[in-house]
């Protein structure tokens, strides 16, 4: 075995031993990282920025020391004198390896920049925010009836609008007088109209009659990407959204990998705060720019997030929530400043957090139930938001139970041989021909197939790096559906399965996807490996929905909804092929999209629905898979492809999976169908 250090990078995960001396440049070059370089790694061009990370990792197996990388240089020195480098960022072509790292790969340093498929979703809501604009005529000072500029327009306000016991910051009162006399005692005043816990107060005031808008955010802080949507508060519009990778995956792909960093680590959990903190900071001017705002009128946000976010997002330590039983600091919705929170926006802007359900279920999950509503559904729904940590609902308007599964990072690209995550070039769709078991796949960023004329032209900007999550589920859907895989999760050998993609791989079998490299491109290949991160994430995702199952009584349920930025691009028909979810007719399982952001979108722009979510979260069931005894029994069964144990008799109607096994060199029976049309 090797004894050279090793380089780990985030948030690819990928990983490899190299000689001392190395430049982490030519060791993601070597990985197939994606790292920026124009000048051939000179140190001209800078955009090899990485960011090494120290301490314990207990996830990746290795302890960094203070002097795994090289010491700082004079081109680093250079380059950070005239241009500016962020602390704590190294050039990749000059910081060489010297011990076991931890890299990580900001977006910006990223060849193929990170695409967050969080939308907004098309809804209607009504509008009903927390703050509005308020157009009033204040009268003019008196000598002889003496009194504050603010308290006449107080009194203004109450008199014209019917608003009462109305409060203001000192940045209020320091521009209050020059905007009075400037719009010759006629303002307009953006008033944030209170709550149980907070009276109304004046927000922002402008001279004369203003034109136009105040702004709000929803946030939906996940645990891989951050997403947010800037929504105008008078008409409601999404006027701009944009997502970025969460920063704090350096720490760990996965919740309970940032719990155990925060436990290892001396100020562990502060760093993760800090770092979430600045990532949403950068979102938020992102977002601004994007749509040519001034960040001083956005004045109210909702954040939904996990609980582990939520914690680190708040500054608490989330220790706790890494043992049973599982205890939040609060449960409650809270009602804070942006200031409180660092957020560089309106400085008296106003943050909203959603309810959590419980201490797995979070504030996500309570912005799905606002946007999905299952307890108002008259048939049983369930209601899957699938992502690193999946938030499960099931219910109708009699009950609702909730529980989350931990399917980790393998649905978003990551512990993938390939994977990466939704960028321009990842293979998103598959389709693997019964017969001669050739693919054909689509990428993201070209509407062609591969095997459609003009595809490699459509490519050629892009090429084709790599495949994301819902490409390697309908891949090995696929597989399986073409009698390449059997039900255990094994590929077979070209003379099983008649088909000389499968190639050796070690002691197994790979699955030939594309072969880029008479090109320069990468061989993009299924292997064992993969399957089984797959097959451990959607055995954990259907276990969890069986045990809501069990527990309402029921071996079906009527409709079911993919949630998440994953759950909007993964085809039914494969999920079930894989057993990720409970069999249901094919057009009764649709997607929501990014429900949890439409639910932080109708708590922003309709304040009653704040006091709605908090009700229907207190008559939630919370289940906690890691106590339930038959979660495990579940969880083995699920492990098969679609799963040992249920019958799935309306998936059985639709498809034909081949009844092959590789175990003992069997031939494979999967041959001989005619090819399936394109969804």
């Amino acid at each position: 075995m090797s004894t050279d250090p090793l380089v780990v990078f985030t948030p690819s995960g990928k990983r490899g031993r190299f000689p001392v001396g190395t430049p982490i440049l030519t060791a993601a070059r070597q990985l197939g990282v994606d790292l920026d370089s124009v000048c051939g790694g000179r140190g001209i061009c800078s955009k090899c920025q990485i960011t090494p990370s120290y301490g314990e990792f207990p996830k990746h197996g290795v302890t960094v020391a203070d002097d795994a990388l090289s010491e700082w240089n004079k081109v680093e020195e250079r380059y950070k004198s005239k241009r500016g480098l962020i602390d704590g960022r190294r050039l990749g072509c000059q910081a060489t390896v010297q011990g076991d790292v931890v890299i990580d790969v900001p977006p910006e340093s990223q060849v193929h920049k990170q695409v967050v498929r969080k939308r907004a979703e098309a809804r209607d809501i009504v509008m009903n925010p927390s703050t509005k604009l308020y157009y009033v005529e204040v009268a003019e000072p008196d000598m002889h009836d003496p009194s504050g500029d603010l308290e006449r327009l107080v009194g203004a306000i109450e008199a014209d609008w019917g608003i009462k016991n109305i409060h203001a910051d000192l940045h209020i009162l320091q521009d209050l007088q020059p905007v009075l006399r400037k719009g010759a005692w006629k303002v307009t005043v953006a008033i944030h109209l209170g709550d149980d816990e907070n009276a109304p107060r004046i927000m922002h005031i402008w001279p004369g009659y203003y034109e136009g808008a105040v702004y709000g955010l929803a946030v939906d802080l996940g645990s891989t990407t951050i997403a947010a949507h800037l929504c105008d508060l008078t008409s409601g519009e999404v006027v701009a959204s944009s997502g970025i990778m969460n920063p704090q995956i350096r720490f760990g792909e996965d919740l309970m990998s940032r719990v155990s960093y925060g436990m290892m680590n001396t100020g562990g959990a502060g760093e993760m705060t800090a770092a979430v903190r600045e990532g949403m900071n950068a979102l938020f001017t992102q977002i601004a720019t994007e749509a040519e705002i001034d960040k001083g009128l956005i004045v109210d946000a909702v954040f939904v997030c996990n609980p582990v976010m939520h914690h680190l997002l708040l500054g608490i330590d989330p220790f706790e929530l890494g043992q049973a039983p599982f205890a939040l600091a609060t449960s409650n919705a809270l009602r804070l400043r942006a200031d409180d929170l660092d957020l560089n926006i309106h400085p008296s802007a106003r943050i909203y957090l959603l309810p959590c359900i419980a201490g797995h279920v979070g504030a996500d999950a309570a912005a799905v139930a606002l946007s999905e509503a299952p307890d108002k559904s008259e048939d049983l729904v369930l209601v899957v938001d699938v992502g690193t940590n999946a938030e499960i609902l099931l219910g109708n308007k009699d009950k609702v139970l909730a529980c989350s599964s931990p399917t980790g990072p393998a649905f978003e690209g990551a512990q993938i041989s390939a994977g990466q995550r939704a960028a321009p070039g990842a293979i998103e769709r598959v389709e693997i021909d019964p017969v001669t078991k050739e693919p054909h796949f689509r990428i993201i960023g070209v509407d062609l197939w591969s095997d459609e004329d003009g595809f490699e032209a459509a490519a050629a900007g892009t090429g084709i790096t790599g495949i994301c999550g819902s490409g390697i589920i309908e891949a090995i859907a696929e597989m399986r559906l073409a009698g390449l895989l059997d039900a255990s999760g094994l590929i077979g050998s070209a003379a099983q399965t008649g088909s000389d993609r499968c190639v050796p791989d070690g002691r197994t079998q790979a699955y030939v996807l594309h072969d880029g490299t008479a090109i320069g491109g990468p061989k993009i290949t299924v292997t064992n490996p993969d399957i089984r991160a797959i097959q451990m994430a959607k055995a954990a995702l259907y276990s969890g929905a069986r045990l809501l199952m069990d527990k309402f009584g029921v071996d079906q349920v009527d409709r079911v909804v993919l949630a998440g930025a994953f759950g909007a691009h993964i085809s039914s028909k494969h999920a079930m092929v894989l057993g990720m979810i409970p069999d249901a007719p094919l057009d009764k399982v649709t997607s929501a999209g990014n429900a949890a952001g439409t639910g932080a979108r109708i708590a922003l722009l309709n304040r009653d629905a704040r006091g709605e979510i908090e009700e229907t979260v207190r008559r939630i069931h919370k289940v906690e898979t890691a106590i339930e005894p038959r979660f495990q029994e579940h969880f083995v069964n699920a492990s098969a492809i679609p799963n040992s144990a249920d019958p799935f008799p309306i998936l059985n109607g639709i498809v034909d999976l081949p009844n092959v096994s590789f175990n003992t060199g069997g031939d494979s029976e999967g041959g001989g169908r005619r090819r399936r049309r394109r969804a």
